[in-house]
């Protein structure tokens, strides 16, 4: 019999209005008005991505919320990785997990990962004005988990014999990430939480053993941008279009990379020495935030992801029992490219391709 498996979908909490997002990008900013203005760079490109069964929703609305459960749930995903965004007591886009947290609806597993990342105004380029920034300290430390306290608590949070599940992004900012971790683990404990399952994302930078940092593992997020393969095109410098008299090309500066490429390029990484939770994604296009710089894929399909998403579960061996997971980056990420819910284009076969793949799984 083939091993349980628990699929984690990366969850976005951006689709409704903020005073934060109000004053920084303008009244009624969301992640919508990114995905709605993006527009095709090149012969080919799938842009804009457009949502289909769910619509351009609103996360403050509790149906909104129940049907992407429900639908979650009938496709094989066992459970929602909200994001979560702290910064030395003030919290922003909580709106939508507090009401999940206070109404018990949907009833449906979730575990939290803090995006601990500087707040910037990357999205227009502009990556050095910083709106929100992170300050560190133990007392901040220590604040931090007392505030996450009901979410631990709470039946429907994701556990490893017990132990709440909790997501670092960025331990590389962590001024000193053992530090942090042992004062977390204290006051867990002091609270009555217990223990914490603790795991940190290998994302941007270099993947440290998680274990040396006191984590008890780490989360593939995909895709790992420190193992891409090379640009499929949009590379030819500026001064050679010239001298063959042809005009630059409007994604010189943007990165482009085949798919099939890419999930190549995942599958060939070496196994590390430490317990890595393996990822997939669908796709990654984030041109709906960037005017340039952007990073894109081209020639994702839903049988390409279900390849990928099939190698992955056949060849990872669970830790475990409840050691289990497969991260999915993610059911929502519209401005970036990357979801499982149903796009104008494809509906829901990346659903239906997910779903083919778990249900051994389950």
């Amino acid at each position: 019999m083939a091993n349980s498996l628990r699929a984690l979908a990366m969850y976005l909490p951006q689709f409704h209005p903020t005073p934060e997002n109000d004053e920084w990008w303008g009244m009624g900013f969301t992640e919508w008005t990114n995905v709605a203005k993006a527009r095709s760079r090149f012969p080919g490109h799938n842009q804009p991505h457009l949502p289909a069964d769910l619509g351009f929703y609103d996360l403050r609305v509790p149906e909104t919320r129940e049907l992407q459960a429900e639908m979650a749930k009938q496709y094989g995903i066992h459970g929602f990785m909200y994001y979560h965004y702290w910064f030395n007591g003030r919290r922003i886009l909580e709106r939508p997990f507090e009401e999940v947290l206070k109404s018990g609806a949907p009833n449906f597993p979730f575990c939290l990962c803090w995006a601990n990342e500087n707040w910037t105004r990357r999205w227009d380029g502009s990556e050095q004005q910083v709106l929100l920034k992170q300050e560190y300290s133990d007392e901040d430390d220590r604040i931090h988990i007392r505030s996450l306290a009901p979410a631990f608590s709470d039946p429907r949070y994701i556990r490893v014999d017990g132990k709440p599940v909790f997501i670092v992004y960025r331990t590389n900012v962590l001024p000193d990430a053992q530090r942090t971790v042992a004062t977390w683990r204290e006051e867990a404990i002091r609270l009555g939480i217990g223990e914490l399952y603790l795991m940190r994302v290998n994302g941007w930078g270099p993947h440290p053993n998680p274990h040396e940092l006191g984590f008890d593992a780490a989360v593939d997020f995909q895709p790992d941008w420190c193992k891409l393969p090379g640009r499929e095109f949009g590379s030819l410098k500026t001064r050679g279009l010239n001298r063959l008299g042809m005009k630059p090309s409007p994604y010189l500066q943007d990165e482009i990379r085949d798919y099939g490429d890419v999930v190549a390029a995942m599958i060939s990484r070496a196994k590390p020495d430490y317990k890595l939770f393996p990822g997939v994604t669908p796709d990654w296009d984030n041109s709906a935030r960037r005017k340039k710089n952007a990073i894109i894929m081209t020639n994702s399909t839903p049988d390409k992801y279900e390849g990928w998403l099939r190698h992955v579960a056949q060849s990872f061996t669970a830790y475990s029992p409840d050691e289990n997971f497969i991260f999915i980056n993610a059911w929502n990420e519209w401005a970036e490219g990357n979801h499982l819910e149903p796009c104008q284009r494809w509906g829901r076969q990346y659903l239906e391709a997910t779903h083919r793949v778990l249900k051994d799984y389950l």
